[in-house]
């Protein structure tokens, strides 16, 4: 996330988006479980940031370790279709080497949620939020005891695309 940026979709966002993963119901994993161990699944979305909220340590001053981006993105699939939503918040844990923040996002999606953390590097950097790769540490539902991967790419202002490797 970029802290001072609106414009700007944040991890997992952005992972938002915090967050930026195909069709998420089954037909789009070619699976009829969510606990189908034998195959990897990947879903891959575009996630549009809705609400994002700063909170710096600086107020109207340069980045600091311990701002915090909150932010709640809507994620569509493939088709244009609106599937789920991420949530997240977004701590900057550097500001040097182009910065560094620690993510913790939820992905609601039909039958169940993924929790996913992870790091995100150069998010203070000038220009389009970096590309990164988060880990799923669980989830609910049909995502039941879920591992894996997000990666976001940012492809348009406020846009994400969000590829979850899910591995079974």
């Amino acid at each position: 996330m970029r802290p001072i940026r609106a414009a700007c979709l944040g991890t997992a966002t952005s992972l938002v988006a915090l967050l930026a993963c195909a069709p998420v119901a089954s037909a789009a994993t070619g699976s009829d479980s969510g606990h189908d161990k034998d195959k990897d699944r990947v879903i891959t979305l575009i996630g549009r940031l809705a609400q994002q909220t700063r909170f710096p340590v600086n107020p109207g001053g340069a980045a600091a370790q311990g701002d915090r981006t909150v932010f709640r993105s809507v994620l569509f699939d493939q088709e244009g279709k609106e599937v789920g939503e991420t949530d997240g918040t977004c701590t900057t844990t550097r500001v040097d080497n182009g910065g560094a923040e620690e993510c913790l996002v939820t992905y609601t999606l039909p039958g169940g949620q993924l929790a996913v953390q992870g790091m995100v590097f150069g998010n203070l950097v000038p220009g389009p939020p970096p590309s990164f790769d988060n880990a799923i540490t669980g989830g609910t539902g049909k995502y039941d005891r879920a591992r894996g991967s997000v990666h976001a790419d940012t492809i348009g202002t406020g846009t994400r695309r969000f590829t979850i490797d899910l591995d079974r």
